[in-house]
């Protein structure tokens, strides 16, 4: 076993950006990562203060960078004023972006819903002012509790519109997962649909609202605005429950943005903590959208004629960050997608990058796994079978991808000629950290290669000192950066002890164990540092013990 993870560890297959690509990417070749770097290294405030100025419409501009004075919650633009919504939406207006399509939206059922910018800001603007004329506005927590929809992409928009801190919590949890998050978050809002579609079933949501509301606690709530997205039989309890069309009815289609401090909470996400009760990821306005745009021009290399789609459930960070905020602020047009990968067919994401002319291409190795799998036990399912020859660029997100899932995306979805970027990052992080850029870096497979520019990642030993490229350690990150988490909602001690402990000399803790290549000085990310296996005194990460059994021929 330990021989087989050694050779996953010192993959030697390299894989250099191709010529054409690099010719017209934002970032092209290393020479211009390296010097973005070194600008960032020379003067790291300085740096993100440009790009602040540079990317961001402010209605009142920052005065401070950093402020440092109560570390670990850093503050970053805080004097400066915007709104996250009238960044994503209104900017676009009166330009070409105006009448480009926003969002495809492809049904669980198929049925394709096209919405431009234009419409989509009217949409915002008519929920949002639905929202006021229910006495909702800023400072106050939603709850959102939806299925992959336009609806939901308006709903977390007008939230922000309005300076209302949402909190999504994904369709597939159970009301009581909805029911400690009401509670925890103080919520006096939750925005909900009476059902969702998925693989051609039907799943109650409201019923589950109505659930957690059972449980006590959620006193706070004064509204539960409901979607009709099926018509099915649900509980309504008015004057709480309110349909969405009735207080959207006859809205104006303008809606004058809350202007917020750039540190004001935009959302609060919580994820599970391996022990005790979900922690609430509080994310600042101002420096999540900076990184939220930026790594969609990095990262995914954006250009105004992309059809970018990220699979993911706007329930998890992924869907936050390259759903709901990032393509919208950079003017992308973007594919939404409510159902599955395996319904009719698990030739579904297949048939779809065809149908859409989808260019950029970014989803999770569970998925791609799972195709695999079908695809090679039902050869109609098989990429071959539908045209990708739109793709121009693939991703990967969630956990590390093996090597062998790695070439299978590269060989049989991307043709050997899309680069594949294999980004790491975590809810806390709000944006990618460490991750390829696909004009400049070579590609080794299953592994993130390097930091972006202004992220100081570093590998450690439990004292917090640098460990030696070639030797497995704690990935951490030695600078603050602009999207980092601020506090766990409520609990600033656990934000304290989780993520910046003692003994890190003041480190970011990621709470992965990683390793850098000797020669390239590449990361690969080995597991969670709570998920390691102790044999004969050598420490192995999942990552690895999952590696090794996946490039066994007999393995799927």
């Amino acid at each position: 076993m330990s021989a087989a993870i050694t050779s996953v560890l010192q993959e030697n297959r390299v894989f250099p950006p191709p010529r054409g690509f690099v010719e017209q990417a934002n970032i092209a070749g290393m020479a211009q990562y390296q010097a973005l770097c070194s600008k960032a290294q020379a003067d790291h405030e300085g740096f993100w203060a440009d790009l602040a100025k540079e990317h961001l419409l402010w209605h009142k501009p920052f005065s401070q960078t950093l402020d440092q004075s109560n570390k670990p919650f850093y503050r970053w633009f805080h004097d400066g004023e915007l709104n996250v919504s009238y960044n994503c939406l209104d900017k676009h207006l009166g330009t070409a972006t105006e009448h480009k399509t926003a969002i495809i939206f492809e049904a669980d059922d198929g049925t394709v819903t096209e919405l431009s910018y234009r419409e989509l800001h009217d949409r915002v603007c008519r929920f949002a002012n639905g929202l006021k004329s229910l006495g909702h506005g800023r400072g106050e927590r939603a709850i959102i509790y939806m299925p992959m929809s336009i609806h939901a992409v308006v709903a977390m928009q007008a939230c922000a519109r309005l300076g209302i801190t949402h909190s999504v919590v994904f369709g597939g949890f159970s009301s009581k997962s909805l029911h400690e998050r009401i509670v925890d978050a103080g919520a006096t809002l939750v925005i909900a649909a009476d059902e969702q579609v998925r693989g051609g079933k039907h799943i109650p949501l409201k019923p589950a609202v109505d659930e957690a509301f059972a449980m006590g606690g959620c006193e706070a709530v004064r509204h539960v605005v409901v979607w009709r997205r099926t018509g099915g039989a649900i509980a309504f309890h008015p004057p709480r429950d309110v349909w969405w069309d009735d207080i959207e009815a006859g809205q104006s289609s303008t809606c004058e943005p809350v202007w917020v401090p750039a540190e004001h909470p935009l959302f609060i996400l919580y994820t599970s903590g391996s022990t005790g009760k979900p922690k609430g990821v509080q994310h600042a306005s101002g420096g999540y959208l900076l990184h939220a745009k930026l790594t969609m021009q990095w990262t995914f290399d954006i250009k105004a004629s992309d059809v970018f789609w990220c699979t993911a459930d706007v329930g998890w960070v992924t869907g936050h960050t390259y759903v709901a905020y990032g393509p919208l602020a950079v003017g992308a047009t973007e594919i939404i997608f409510e159902g599955v990968p395996t319904y009719p067919d698990a030739a579904r994401f297949w048939k779809m990058i065809e149908r859409h002319r989808c260019t950029i291409f970014y989803t999770a190795p569970t998925a791609i796994r799972s195709l695999i799998k079908a695809s090679e036990t039902d050869e109609k399912v098989h990429p071959a079978r539908s045209d990708l020859s739109s793709l121009r660029l693939l991703g990967s997100v969630g956990e590390p991808i093996n090597p062998e899932a790695w070439m299978w995306y590269h060989r049989h979805v991307g043709g050997e000629r899309c680069p594949i970027v294999d980004t790491f990052w975590q809810t806390e992080t709000g944006g990618h950290m460490i991750t390829p850029l696909p004009g400049a870096t070579p590609l080794v497979p299953g592994s993130c290669t390097l930091p972006l520019p202004g992220i100081d990642a570093a590998i450690v030993d439990e004292a917090a000192h640098d460990m030696p490229h070639g030797q497995g350690g704690i990935l951490v990150i030695k600078k603050p950066w602009p999207s980092m988490i601020r506090t766990i909602w409520g609990d600033p001690e656990r934000f304290k002890k989780s993520y910046f402990p003692e003994e890190l000399k003041g480190y970011y803790l990621a709470g992965d164990g990683a390793v850098r290549n000797k020669d390239t000085g590449y990361f690969t990310i080995t597991g969670r540092i709570d998920d390691v296996l102790n044999v004969s005194g050598h420490r192995l990460g999942t990552m690895e013990v999952e590696s090794a059994l996946v490039a066994h021929p007999l393995v799927a």
